[in-house]
């Protein structure tokens, strides 16, 4: 087989050259039926090439579809994180919102009459810190659902705000402790001139005094500041305290009895000291403040922290959404 191809390739002087024509010389014209398939051939090559141009024109009519971002796992938890965290807190400050209004509502603060006083009023300061409490938490709960760069911005910048205020106001009030006490002396005195008048102060005073069981700002007498615990006064409490002052308000631990403080500024301290507290609540708030300032201390340092990483989590957020804005 060898042999016979070698003598194929090679043409020998006496070897006769076949001239006889086909359909493969590229000179001479085919016959019909070849015709035919070059005409068949080069209609369906052309309808391809039709069918090429259109794909590419309707490429260039139609631009190409971005894909989603692809946001990594951690920025998945940390946006869903802020999202729940500042959903929970904007709840919380709903629920402080509603009952600061229901307390102004339920004592009619806004009244003609009682709308003088109402700069006073503890319940405004739980409806003010409901409403700013609930707009922060919203603006941060909105930006990063809807990732939202500017609301974002907003919250990031409130929260760092409200860490620099904490931190100052914990430096004045470590530096300044003589005059926040004289302030908390006249407010207790403030309260205890209005406890016949104001509801809520009147529940203030009586939890103070019966959570650290003290009577007064200083002394058991301090009550003399109310128009009708004066001992000039003309009523039944004149030279009286209020019940909460007393030892043991309780009769045969049943019965409240309201009117055990009665005519206790005239007594002296020694037979004073068996029907009720002797001490000041100022000097109880000292030694609670005493006794629990390492957990005061850790719930400032918690709450800080939270705030720093709530910081943290949105510059964290906010990095992300401006590398996929302008790098995808």
């Amino acid at each position: 087989m060898r042999r016979y191809s070698l003598t194929k390739r090679f043409l020998w002087p006496w070897s006769k050259r076949d001239t006889t024509p086909n359909e493969t010389s590229p000179l001479i014209p085919k016959s019909g039926a070849a015709e035919k398939e070059d005409e068949e051939l080069g209609i369906v090559t052309n309808e391809f090439q039709t069918e090429t141009n259109n794909v590419q024109d309707t490429n260039l009519t139609f631009p190409k579809i971005q894909p989603p971002y692809n946001y990594s796992l951690t920025d998945f938890f940390l946006k869903y994180f802020l999202f729940l965290g500042n959903l929970v807190f904007t709840v919380l400050g709903l629920v402080v919102l509603g009952v600061g209004m229901w307390g102004l509502i339920s004592k009619e603060s806004f009244a003609q009459e009682k709308i003088d006083t109402i700069g006073t009023d503890p319940m405004l300061i739980l409806l003010t810190l409901g409403v700013l409490l609930s707009l922060l938490c919203l603006t941060g709960c909105v930006g990063a659902l809807r990732e939202n760069s500017c609301l974002l911005k907003v919250f990031s910048a409130t929260v760092l705000m409200l860490i620099t205020a904490q931190v100052l106001f914990a430096i004045m009030a470590y530096s300044v402790q003589d005059q926040i006490e004289g302030y908390l002396r006249s407010g207790m005195l403030v309260a205890m001139a209005r406890y016949q008048d104001d509801l809520d102060l009147r529940f203030i005073m009586d939890e103070i005094q019966s959570g650290l069981q003290c009577c007064g700002a200083d002394t058991y007498h301090d009550w003399g500041v109310n128009i009708y615990y004066n001992c000039s006064a003309p009523g039944v409490l004149a030279c009286g305290v209020p019940a909460t002052c007393c030892i043991d308000p309780m009769e045969n631990g049943t019965v409240w009895n309201s009117q055990c403080g009665v005519g206790a500024q005239r007594l002296d301290e020694f037979t004073a000291q068996s029907v009720i507290f002797l001490g000041g609540c100022l000097g109880g708030m000292s030694r609670w403040i005493e006794q629990h300032e390492g957990l005061i201390g850790t719930v400032g340092v918690v709450v800080v922290g939270v705030e720093i990483l709530a910081v943290f989590i949105t510059t964290r957020l906010l990095e992300s959404i401006h590398w996929h804005k302008f790098h995808m």
